[in-house]
């Protein structure tokens, strides 16, 4: 099957603005860089875990940088070098005992490294070394942390107990197969972190945001509970595209139908969005069973109560075909997007 690409000329210098991180953001800055868009990927800046949170431990003050490195590589256009060279992850040491010790590079990504490097080099400036590395990758796009303020996300869950660290949040699911305490409240500490201005800026002009996809709790939501976020997105007169979960996610979104998805993106939106993209594309047996054993399944798309909160709702056969996980298909995402037809 050809996608044309042609299509797109109609949007040509149309501002873009996704709000993500994780995965998720990455494939779809991937596909969208094909296009003559104006983007810019606002990221999520909670991330606690792996390369991020060992030069958070070693260097005081220093914000995470994983999620800034897969938005840079997903836009860049320099070759599949620079590309490697900023994905390519350090071994542990066969003799390594303690393989999240902060000394050595065992287990760090070079990406992240080399950020640090260029933020060291602009005196700290994070922003500054954003700005070089977009040089070196020659970057289809801006990549913008969403706030320069160090933060932490807390889950209040149900029962009266709190999951601090987007690590923690993450993996719960993992840790304990069993049934487990609904999400109640998602915070961020402080409550009041400032937005980086670049992203407010990106989103007041945005044509087009983009939320997802992404994990609700850990990749998308964090980003709007950034309180100036939240409000540029509600008063921006850009059309507001949620992409839906595929999957459930256990410790997450357990039995969530599409509704309660949409549900909680207007709840710490503060608003509705104008459309919302759901997969009706099935998956082999293999691949139900395995997310099965993880305690996922399909999200359910309740399309009356969607219809009732959501101006546009665009059902369509979104996830990647022939492959082991499930996944969104990021060209037929951008074409759902921007109603191009896929030849």
């Amino acid at each position: 099957m050809q996608r044309n690409l042609r299509t797109g000329d109609q949007f040509a210098g149309r501002r873009i603005v996704t709000i993500g991180g994780g995965s998720g953001t990455f494939s779809l800055l991937s596909h969208l860089k094909k296009y003559p868009f104006n983007i810019t990927a606002v990221v999520n800046m909670s991330d606690s875990g792996g390369s991020s949170r060992r030069l958070m431990d070693e260097f005081r003050r220093q914000l995470p940088l994983g999620d800034l490195r897969m938005s840079l590589v997903a836009l860049a256009r320099n070759g599949a070098l620079w590309r490697e060279v900023f994905m390519h992850r350090f071994e542990h040491a066969e003799n390594t005992v303690e393989p999240n010790t902060i000394n050595g590079v065992g287990g760090h990504s070079l990406g992240n490294l080399i950020l640090k490097g260029l933020q060291d080099i602009n005196n700290e400036d994070l922003l500054l070394a954003i700005e070089d590395a977009q040089e070196l990758l020659d970057t289809a796009g801006n990549v913008v942390p969403v706030t320069l303020a160090q933060t932490t996300i807390c889950a209040d869950l149900e029962d009266g107990s709190t999951v601090c660290s987007e690590t923690e949040i993450d993996t719960r699911g993992k840790k304990n197969p069993g049934p487990l305490s609904p999400i109640q409240r998602l915070r961020l500490v402080p409550e009041d972190a400032a937005a980086c201005q670049q992203a407010i800026r990106a989103i007041r002009r945005a044509d087009t945001i983009i939320i997802g996809p992404g994990d609700l709790y850990t990749s998308l939501l964090p980003n709007l509970l950034v309180p100036e976020v939240a409000r540029a997105v509600r008063e921006s007169d850009a059309e507001k595209v949620y992409i839906c979960n595929i999957m459930t996610k256990h410790g997450e979104t357990d039995n969530y139908k599409a509704s309660d998805f949409v549900n909680v993106i207007h709840h710490y939106l503060g608003a509705r969005v104008d459309r919302v993209l759901l997969n009706d594309g099935t998956f082999p047996p293999d691949v139900l069973k395995t997310y099965q054993d993880e305690g996922s399944e399909p999200v359910q798309i309740d399309r009356p109560q969607l219809e009732r909160m959501v101006p546009g709702v665009v059902i369509d056969r979104l996830n990647l075909e022939g492959d082991s996980l499930a996944r969104h298909d990021p060209e037929r995402v951008v074409h759902a997007i921007f109603d191009m037809s896929i030849d």
